[in-house]
């Protein structure tokens, strides 16, 4: 879990379950933080079933560290497992489903990207994943691709777990965590499933998913102040800022044209620039 050595034996092993269920299943151990691990990995779905229409993103290591002790190779590693990782498969998957016309990607964020203390570069990388996925949302509706994301709420192996519990433990010495049953992966999946289904109605959206219960996640945006002088003052920030932060009325921006031309929509046309909506800055 903290992205150190390999272990061919876990993707084999939930490999060999689907197949016992009657399911067909091919484990690769390609190292997605790479390009050439993403390429291969998709290779490998393509030769063995002729065509790739799901892609889910779930790779992911995690090394709990507080700031400033999470230093520059903490926060590397977990960008390239998580943020690369997710790139680079979908990179070498996007072609294959642009040329179909149609494709599933389902990432996987965190609500570890609300904050806590001792997760800073877990919480970055699943912070840029977002990104990522909505800029993709945008890209690919153009081709029938949907991009979507889920923040499983489960316990694994790298969940309900904090400052120091990634240090080897003998086994067989952990009490069971009464969480287990009622937090299991199994209670994620039905989501998962549902958003690399050809039915999914969404693109560049967030749930979160776990213990039963299924929920959206967003971000929005206020409808803010607006001021009526040119020259606006930290003064008068500071006099308006219970309206800067009064949630009524909040957009949901689809992409960021969305965003910018509701957030410019006061200006007048001079003020608007070429292409279909106001210039972001």
């Amino acid at each position: 879990m903290r992205g150190e050595g390999s272990d061919a034996g876990v993707a084999s092993t939930v490999a060999e379950e689907i197949a016992a269920a009657g399911g067909v299943a091919v484990a690769d151990g390609s190292d997605v933080a790479t390009p050439e691990g993403g390429q291969a990995l998709v290779e490998a779905a393509m030769g063995h079933f002729g065509r790739l229409d799901v892609l889910v993103n779930n790779a992911g290591i995690i090394r709990w560290a507080g700031f400033p002790k999470a230093d520059a190779d903490n926060l590397a590693r977990h960008l390239a497992v998580h943020v690369a990782g997710s790139f680079n498969t979908t990179r070498a998957a996007w072609p294959h489903m642009v040329a179909q016309g149609y494709g599933r990607v389902v990432m996987t964020t965190s609500s570890g990207l609300f904050g806590l203390p001792n997760n800073l570069s877990y919480a970055t990388a699943k912070g840029a994943v977002l990104g990522m996925a909505r800029s993709l949302a945008t890209a690919g509706t153009a081709h029938g691709i949907k991009v979507n994301l889920v923040a499983p709420a489960a316990f694994t192996r790298m969940a309900g777990q904090g400052e120091g519990a990634d240090q080897p433990q003998e086994t067989g010495t952990e009490a069971p965590d009464p969480l287990a049953e009622q937090m299991s992966p199994d209670l994620v999946a039905p989501l998962v499933a549902f958003l690399a289904h050809e039915a999914c109605p969404v693109t560049g959206e967030i749930y979160a998913a776990g213990a039963g219960r299924f929920a959206r996640i967003f971000v929005a945006s206020t409808p803010g102040y607006v001021h009526p002088a040119p020259t606006p003052t930290p003064e008068e920030v500071a006099e308006h800022w219970a309206a800067i932060n009064d949630e009524t009325g909040y957009l949901v921006p689809v992409d960021l044209p969305a965003w910018s031309t509701a957030f410019l929509a006061h200006l007048p046309p001079e003020g608007v620039g070429p292409g279909s909506g106001p210039v972001a800055r």
